[in-house]
Order: C-alpha cells, then structure tokens, then sequence
C-alpha cells in the first residue's frame, strides 16, 4: 500500500485495517472498469454476468465502497474473466 494512503488514514484517523480494506476494494474495483472499458460492457451485461443487479454495479463502479462485500467484487472481477489472487506476509 502507498504511504500517501496510510498517511491518509492517520490524517482522517481511520483505522489500519479499515484502511487496507478500502484499498483492496479500490484494487478490485480498478480491475474490473479496465475491462469494462476495454470490452465496452455495459453495467446491465456486467450484472448479468455476475448475478449482481444492475444499481449495484452501478454503485460500485461509480466508486461507492460503502457497502460493497469482497464476495460481489469477486463475482464482478470473475464476470470480466478475471482472477483475484491473494498475498499474505508477515507484518512488519
């Protein structure tokens, strides 16, 4: 994660983990609209493709994180043919 980033959450006095969760979110979120906008889907075939309804694809992509669930950015990154791979280490 960016220092600005984590210099961020201390600034708005949000949490570590709150914080890493939100830019994973982002990561995802970044995925899957460069394949959208590679492919030219449209949020009605992307929420088809994901068994998501179309407003919240919408909310989604138009950056909402407030409620969005790891699992619909999964089903949302597997809808673009996509696949999220995970990476833990030891903290420093």
């Amino acid at each position: 994660m960016k220092s600005r980033t984590k210099n961020l959450g201390v600034d708005l006095s949000i949490s570590p983990t709150r914080v890493k969760l939100a830019y994973i979110k982002a990561e995802l979120i970044r995925a899957v609209l460069r394949i959208v906008k590679k492919e030219k889907l449209t949020h009605q075939e992307l929420a088809k493709r994901s068994k998501l309804s179309r407003s919240t694809v919408t909310g989604i992509l138009s950056g909402s994180l407030q409620k969005v669930t790891l699992d619909r950015l999964i089903r949302l990154v597997e809808a673009v043919g996509l696949e999220a791979d995970i990476r833990i280490k030891k903290a420093a």
